[in-house]
Parts: structure tokens; C-alpha cells; sequence
């Protein structure tokens, strides 16, 4: 419990808003994509796309919290994948050895041989 607290309190000082709510709240489609920091347009892709769950009682789609999080959870950690692959493909083509006054266009390109 001290630690969410610390936490809360830490993001609060960084000026951050905080949200505390129960997993199994219910989110319409805006609060949802706000939440992720995207578009409505784009979350409603990501739903007929079967990346998030979702009901649709009536016209309206809902959405639970806690498949909300799962999926912000998920794409962070394909992101910071995708991101670390980078830099071991640059490890690997010797990029980060290069000295800092070798202009762009003379990095060596990958012809595909791996």
C-alpha cells in the first residue's frame, strides 16, 4: 500500500492527474482512448480489430478498465521490444562504434545478410 501511495504522490508532484478506480469500472469509448492517449476513431479500430474487448449492450460500446490496462500494458512492452531489437541490430552493424563526426548518408547499409 505505501508503495501506490509513493507512487500516486511522486506522479501528482510531476504534475501528472491520477486516477483510482476499481479493475472492473466500465469505460465508454472516449474515456477509453483517453486513457491511452489516442483517438476514439483509432480505439474503435483497435476494438473491431479484436485487440481489446469489448460489450455492446445497445449502440454505445463499453469497455472494462481492467482489459484497458491489460492492453496499454501489452503494447508497451511490444514497443519497448521493438526498441530494444533496434539497438541490437545497430549493436550488431557496429553503429554505436562509428565516431560521432561520420556524416549519415556514410553508415553502412544492411544488404539483408543475416
Amino acid at each position: 500500500m505505501f508503495e501506490v501511495l509513493r507512487d500516486v504522490v511522486r506522479a501528482m508532484s510531476q504534475g501528472l492527474a491520477i486516477t483510482i478506480a476499481p479493475h472492473h469500472t466500465v469505460l465508454t469509448t472516449s474515456e477509453a482512448a483517453q486513457l491511452l492517449g489516442i483517438s476514439r476513431p483509432t480505439l474503435v479500430r483497435l476494438l473491431e480489430a479484436g485487440e481489446i474487448p469489448f460489450d455492446q449492450p445497445n449502440r454505445h460500446r463499453r469497455l472494462r478498465l481492467a482489459d484497458v490496462l491489460a492492453y496499454q500494458e501489452r503494447s508497451h512492452r511490444a514497443r519497448a521490444a521493438g526498441l530494444d531489437q533496434m539497438v541490437r541490430d545497430g549493436e550488431a552493424d557496429g553503429l554505436y562504434d562509428l565516431p560521432l563526426d561520420v556524416p549519415f548518408e556514410r553508415l553502412p547499409v544492411d544488404d539483408g545478410e543475416r
